[in-house]
């Protein structure tokens, strides 16, 4: 028995928001697909929790979406709720775009670096480390919001917490190690997921470095 997405308009904005979110992905992992990996860091433990962060964001919302077996964990949110979460999903595909855009050949899934590979700063990655990961954090608590199930809603946080507490230092280890004291000063004047307060107070005051 089949759950009738078009009784439920918020779940077809997330199902929507995630064949969009799918697609940017697709398109930029074949665009990187044919540049070497020169360095590689993704073990076994990578690879199991990118499989837990997809049955957190794919699995449990396609069982929820449309099968009845997670109607147990059925529960009814506020009314402003599922709009918050559009907004948080328009926002996360955007960011998620963007950053994919500003990497471009750079970019890889797992713990990678690729022939002649780049430190980007430019565009969002001028004040914020891991804007990809900010956009995942923003769509997870958008899954939230739009899907009323604890399972199928939340899930997604929950996994995706999962692999950023255990994968953002060793990356930032392993850039530090690939570009040295250019990271270094670039960890200095960026933030990991949100733009430094500082820099955005100087900027608001037009005193950018060196004025």
């Amino acid at each position: 028995m089949l759950r009738a997405i078009h009784i439920q308009p918020w779940n077809a904005v997330f199902l929507l928001g995630f064949i969009a979110y799918c697609t940017i992905r697709h398109v930029y992992e074949r665009r990187a697909r044919g540049t070497p990996k020169v360095v590689r860091r993704a073990g076994a433990q990578d690879h199991f929790l990118i499989a837990i962060v997809l049955v957190g964001s794919l699995v449990l919302p396609i069982l929820y979406l449309f099968t009845p077996l997670l109607a147990f964990a059925d529960y009814r949110l506020p009314a402003p709720a599922p709009w918050c979460g559009a907004v948080l999903m328009a926002s996360a595909l955007w960011l998620f775009w963007r950053a994919h855009a500003d990497l471009d050949p750079n970019w890889s899934v797992t713990l990678e670096l690729r022939e002649d590979h780049q430190l980007v700063t430019r565009g969002v990655y001028r004040l914020v480390r891991h804007p990809m990961y900010a956009a995942i954090w923003l769509f997870s608590v958008a899954q939230g919001l739009l899907l009323e199930n604890w399972l199928a809603g939340w899930s997604a946080v929950v996994a995706f917490a999962g692999m950023y507490f255990a994968r953002v230092s060793r990356e930032e280890n392993m850039m530090c190690e690939y570009f040295g004291q250019e990271y270094r000063e670039y960890v200095q004047r960026t933030g990991r997921l949100l733009p430094p307060i500082r820099r955005i107070g100087s900027q608001a005051w037009g005193r950018g470095p060196g004025r």
